[in-house]
């Protein structure tokens, strides 16, 4: 090719502009983990991985919901979902576990008391 092309300029937008490709468009709203949240989640998480239970996660933020979702492997369905839905949080609670085949497992509105349908329980031992 022999011809010459101009570089590519990428700039900065500025606050209170919008670009082509915001324009007619509203604000989108989603729905997230706060840190507190996440730092539940992920403590659970951490302890999972270092038993060899789970590897791998992924996080999704729609715009009526947040879901952490838990795999035994990368390219599985997810072992077990956990939401955030803003909608239910007056009535059931925001917080729900779900497991693989769509069962719910727990729902409520703190989500550390969620999150304890996860964890393992203590076997008792006999002499």
């Amino acid at each position: 090719m022999s011809e010459t092309t101009e570089p590519i300029v990428f700039r900065p937008r500025t606050a209170g502009t919008l670009g082509a490709s915001d324009l007619g468009s509203e604000p989108r709203h989603q729905t997230t983990f706060d840190r507190h949240e996440l730092t539940a989640i992920l403590n659970l998480y951490g302890r999972k991985v270092a038993t060899g239970a789970w590897r791998d996660y992924a996080i999704d933020l729609l715009r009526d919901k947040a879901v952490f979702s838990v795999y035994r492997k990368a390219s599985e369905y997810p072992l077990y979902r956990i939401e955030k839905d803003l909608r239910l949080a007056r009535k059931q609670g925001a917080y729900s576990v779900i497991a693989a085949g769509g069962l719910i497992m727990k729902r409520g509105h703190d989500l550390k008391r969620v999150l304890s349908v996860l964890e393992d329980r203590p076997d008792v031992v006999s002499f």
